[in-house]
Order: C-alpha cells, then sequence, then structure tokens
C-alpha cells in the first residue's frame, strides 16, 4: 500500500506532489533532466536507456485553413509564449517552453511527424486499437 510502481503523468499534475515530497521519483522519461526538477535523474542515468516519453502541447487547424489563417494564429502564439507572465507561469507549472525556433507551423508538423514514426510501430505491434 502507497506505492506505486509506474506512473506516467503530465508535469502540472506531479509538480506539487514532487515539491511536497509526497511522490518520490525514480526518475523522468526525457532524453534531457526536467528543469522543474533538476535533481531526478533521467532514465538512462538510472541504468534504463532509451526509454523517452515527452509531453507536449500543440496548436492545429483544419486541413485546409489559409496559410494566413495559420500564420496569424502562430503569431498570437509566438507572441504569448514570449510574454514574462506567461513564460512564468508555464514554467511555475513544469512546462518546458519550446525555443523560438521550434514555434513554428513546420517545426511541430515535422516533430508530429516523427513522433508518429516513433510510436506508430509500437501501437501496432501491441496490437492497440481506438476505445
Amino acid at each position: 500500500a502507497g506505492q506505486i510502481d509506474f506512473f506516467c503523468a503530465e508535469a502540472s499534475q506531479t509538480l506539487s506532489f514532487l515539491r511536497s515530497g509526497a511522490i518520490k521519483p525514480f526518475a523522468v522519461m526525457s532524453k534531457e533532466r526536467w528543469p522543474a526538477a533538476p535533481d531526478v535523474p533521467t532514465m538512462d542515468e538510472v541504468g534504463v536507456s532509451g526509454m523517452y516519453i515527452s509531453f507536449w502541447n500543440g496548436l492545429w487547424v483544419p486541413k485546409g485553413t489559409p496559410k494566413e489563417i495559420v500564420a496569424k494564429l502562430n503569431s498570437a502564439v509566438v507572441d504569448a509564449l514570449a510574454d514574462p507572465t506567461v513564460r512564468q507561469r508555464l514554467t511555475e507549472l513544469g512546462h518546458v517552453i519550446a525555443t523560438r525556433e521550434e514555434q513554428t507551423p513546420e517545426s511541430l508538423a515535422a516533430f508530429h511527424k516523427a513522433e508518429i514514426e516513433t510510436w506508430w510501430p509500437i501501437i501496432k505491434a501491441a496490437n492497440i486499437k481506438p476505445q
């Protein structure tokens, strides 16, 4: 009782428990240490190499959305992510803010494609079906 063998959750769901000492993490599942908890090692550092799961956010629009609309939305997101108050709040919640170079539709598309290429074979091999 009182022990969970494996738990994988988004940062903002766990940070308050981590800071209060209510949970003791074994490792983070990213390639780099999490800035919000720099004392927690990565899976590579504890001897479980190659086990990476990242949580990220993106903004999508329907296919065929005019490029001007996409550019306007992207500009609004870039402006918001440059705002010191927004950045501070996201950091307090444990989010890692994408670099300015990563804050483009093209960068998100490339990242999303890479995620699909990583996870789709695993999903197929495990015969995971939508429910």
